[in-house]
């Protein structure tokens, strides 16, 4: 018999309002003759289509000006090219040439589901048994691109949820800094990335063990003036985005949590940032930071990356590496278990395995620690966001896919010390999508990417069907009762 659970009346669900304002190129030839054609109206006509413009527009995005100062100056070579100097140009007429290789993009129209759930830092001014928590995402618009977006919640002390409105406007990172490569990781990325492997021996030998973007760049860029093979060039082109994979990103201190969407920045995640599962990690001397696995995908690689953040403004970026950092599904242990670091993967596909690292980025061996056993997981069995530490041990929802490709969640329960043993797993889903759940851009699918557990509960915010999210919560200690049985 299955255990009872509470679906909560809330629905969270794409707003095709929530957009942001992104750079547009469409090539050297028309953007050097779009520019021309502006450069040679009047400063009177600039301003009649300027002014009504950014009344417009200003509604929809803060400070809509800087943005298009911004894509007015990444044209700045083309507009040269034409022999203007770029600083003699009035302010007009740049906000309008920015204009012109601006567009809208709605970043939750077609779907915003598989959540992940952490307390969120700020627990003031609560009553008791509340609890203040941050959801994050994943946000899908037009070509089917993902982001992270955000939002606050309060639970109540009878477990209530309200999602608390979002804001009026949207942005992404307000600053985006390349970081420090270290050459012997870097140069293991670029190997399971299929880069040259001569361009690579150029890197060992040309560049230090720590090494920054413009000292590549260049390489690169030496490298391509002497390469005429299409292939390999390519290759060039991948090995600056996999470098733009290592990143801090900062959003303005006047933003609300739901005001941030972390957007795909480099090449190498520019078809998407998928399914971020985040855990609050408290660190041996008792520092908390807040992790997050996720997939950068391309439209062919897939590529594990982590981000990691202590306040939810500034976040760092980087790949994950080894072995065991391949394909989707990976998710952080919420502290170290006997010194080490510890990740829950699905290097396959369909089985689930566990991996120790004494080094966050790197990790190897990964070992098999449960397969599909129930008619209703036969397909492939992963984790559904970090594990939970109870008192009986790690609780890891999972996600199983049986016929008709359906997707359900599960739970199972670890050893506290050694989690490679499992003292049990349910017989039957915890969560099945009902008809109310199961139509959407892939239908017959609940999937989540963190839970919580909170006033004696386990509360499972879900992503139905690919489309939208909603919440679920079982009894904890009659979860934990089933799993100790079911076990025996």
């Amino acid at each position: 018999m299955r255990l009872s659970v509470e679906r909560k009346p809330v629905k969270v669900t794409p707003d095709a309002r929530r957009v942001i304002a992104r750079y547009f190129f469409n090539g050297e030839e028309r953007a050097i003759e779009l520019i021309k054609k502006v450069l040679e109206l009047e400063d009177d006509m600039v301003f009649s289509i300027l002014s009504p413009l950014l009344q417009d527009f200003s509604k929809r995005h803060r400070n809509i000006t800087k943005k298009l100062m911004h894509h007015c100056e990444r044209i700045k070579p083309y507009i040269e090219k034409l022999g203007i100097d770029y600083e003699t140009l009035n302010y007009n007429t740049k906000l309008l040439i920015g204009s012109y290789f601006t567009h809208e993009y709605s970043i939750e129209s077609a779907a915003f589901f598989n959540p992940s759930i952490v307390p969120d830092p700020d627990q003031t001014n609560l009553e008791e048994g509340q609890l203040r928590v941050l959801i994050s995402f994943r946000a899908v618009g037009e070509g089917h691109v993902s982001s992270v977006v955000f939002r606050r919640a309060l639970i109540d002390r009878y477990n209530n949820i309200t999602v608390i409105p979002a804001g009026n406007y949207i942005d992404e990172a307000e600053k985006i800094h390349n970081m420090i490569y270290n050459k012997k990781l870097f140069l293991k990325k670029g190997e399971e990335a299929e880069i040259n492997p001569d361009f690579l021996k150029t890197v060992d030998s040309q560049l230090g063990d720590r090494f920054d973007y413009e000292s590549l760049k260049r390489l690169v860029l030496e490298a391509k003036d002497k390469e005429v093979d299409v292939k390999t060039n390519n290759q060039f082109n991948q090995i600056l985005a996999l470098s733009d994979s290592y990143r801090k990103i900062c959003f303005s201190k006047d933003t609300d949590i739901s005001d941030r969407v972390i957007f795909p920045i480099s090449d190498f995640e520019r078809k998407g940032i998928e399914d971020a599962r985040f855990v609050k990690f408290t660190k041996e001397n008792g520092v908390v930071v807040y992790y997050a696995t996720y997939t950068a995908y391309d439209g062919a690689h897939i590529m594990p990356k982590l981000l990691h953040t202590y306040d939810f403004y500034d976040f760092k970026t980087s790949p994950l590496n080894g072995d065991g950092a391949q394909n989707k599904n990976l998710a952080l242990f919420p502290r170290k278990i006997n010194g080490k670091y510890v990740m829950m993967s699905r290097i396959d596909g369909w089985n689930n395995y566990l991996m120790y690292s004494d080094h966050i980025n790197i990790w190897e061996n990964p070992i098999k620690i449960q397969s599909p056993k129930y008619p209703w997981e036969l397909v492939q069995i992963g984790n559904c966001g970090s594990p939970i530490e109870t008192e009986y041990g790690w609780l890891i929802m999972t996600h199983a896919v049986g016929p008709m490709r359906r997707y359900c969640i599960g739970a199972s329960l670890l050893d506290i010390d050694n989690p490679e043993i499992e003292i049990g797993r349910l017989k039957e889903p915890l969560i099945m999508p009902n008809p109310d759940e199961r139509e959407g851009y892939v239908p017959n699918v609940v999937y989540s990417c963190g839970s919580i557990i909170h006033n004696g509960e386990l509360i499972i915010p879900y992503g139905l069907s690919d489309h939208s999210s909603g919440f679920a919560t079982v009894d904890l200690n009659l979860l934990l009762d089933r799993l100790r049985s079911d076990g025996q």
